[in-house]
């Protein structure tokens, strides 16, 4: 059986017990002095590299844990590295911002410079729910994809993927290498004690930057408006016609 060399996208978002807030402008989420997390789907693609690894020990020769981002997304690689995974690297953007073509064309570049065979990545960020960056990347790399698993395991050198959809689920395999991108119910991602976050503290990081991939950062959208959702209104008991009809005027629907 062929060895495994797994790597895992990861992004730094806002944390998702937090309300997003939009700025005075009204084109982005404001993110001054918010919490930052690693992406929630992103955790779980880190947890499910890290059983990979403990299950299938004798295979696994290398994990590592990407992030395309500012200097800040060191917390979210750090933070992977304490839970298990072997290596971290940071792709230092700036303050760029990035759209999932872009995010797949770094990931395909590492990929192709850390010669991994098996990819996964949260299927969708919290933050733009674009679900679009694996399966451009398997496009890129021209490997099969399994989208929204929710079961992984391995049948030599098959990667067997279980995944939900509409009234059951379905069971798919492909030989590697390949792409899969993580639905919630995969696993649930592990807490690093204390003495593995110091530790992962000092632990050294890979940094690249887009030049040295060979990838340009470019901008193909344009974001005309950002708009909270609109609140629930209450219900109203009314008791007549009459009464119907004057809440509806006074509610501006008639």
């Amino acid at each position: 059986m062929s060895k495994l060399r797994v790597l895992v996208g990861v992004k730094r978002t806002l944390d998702y017990m937090l309300k997003p807030r939009i700025n005075p402008a009204k084109t982005a989420v404001d993110l001054t002095g918010q919490k930052m997390s690693i992406n929630p789907f992103c955790d779980i693609a880190v947890e499910e590299a890290i059983r990979i690894k403990e299950t299938q020990k004798d295979r696994v020769e290398d994990t590592l844990v990407v992030t395309a981002g500012p200097s800040a997304s060191e917390q979210i690689l750090r933070q992977s590295l304490a839970k298990g995974m072997q290596r971290a690297s940071l792709i230092d953007v700036g303050n760029k911002e990035l759209e999932p073509l872009s995010v797949a064309k770094l990931l395909k570049a590492m990929v192709e410079k850390e010669k991994s065979n098996l990819v996964i990545l949260g299927k969708q960020a919290i933050d733009d729910d674009a679900h679009q960056t694996g399966g451009m990347l398997a496009a890129m790399l021209g490997w099969p994809q399994f989208t929204s698993a929710s079961k992984v395991a391995f049948d030599g050198d098959k990667v067997v993927v279980t995944r939900e959809i509409d009234g059951g689920a379905e069971t798919l395999s492909s030989p590697l290498p390949a792409v899969i991108t993580t639905d919630l119910r995969l696993n649930v991602p592990r807490f690093a004690n204390l003495a593995k976050i110091m530790k992962a503290r000092k632990a050294p990081l890979g940094k690249l930057t887009p030049e040295e991939l060979g990838v340009p950062i470019e901008n193909r959208l344009q974001t005309l408006s950002v708009e909270e959702p609109v609140s629930k209104r209450h219900n109203i008991m009314v008791k007549n016609v009459d009464e119907f009809v004057n809440t509806l005027k006074d509610l501006n629907a008639l």
